[in-house]
């Protein structure tokens, strides 16, 4: 496989976690749609390591790194989805109005 094949593979993920947190009216799918999408540059950091900087590590430090604030963002966003849940009854983004006025 040829760094163009590692780069549609992860332009695909990007894409489709993209289409998913637009169109997503539950908090949930949202999220997982941003994980997608974390996994998608992760895949292309991987892959220009590898074919650009063979002997080095600076792509797999940065995967690591996002991997890392990607956990930190799911536990902080089901932490406020709970809140959320617990207050509305729903996982529907448009009947959340707990920030307005």
């Amino acid at each position: 496989m040829t760094l163009a094949h590692y780069l549609i593979i992860g332009a695909a993920l990007f894409l489709i976690g993209l289409f998913g947190a637009l169109t997503r009216r539950n908090v949930i799918g949202i999220l997982m749609s941003i994980e997608l999408m974390f996994n998608a540059a992760n895949i292309n950091l991987a892959a220009f390591n590898r074919f650009l900087h063979p002997e080095g590590v600076a792509g797999q430090a940065v995967a690591l790194f996002i991997i890392t604030i990607a956990a930190a963002e799911v536990v902080v966003g089901l932490a406020l989805v709970l809140a959320i849940v617990r207050n509305t009854d729903t996982l529907y983004v448009e009947e959340f109005n707990l920030l307005k006025g």
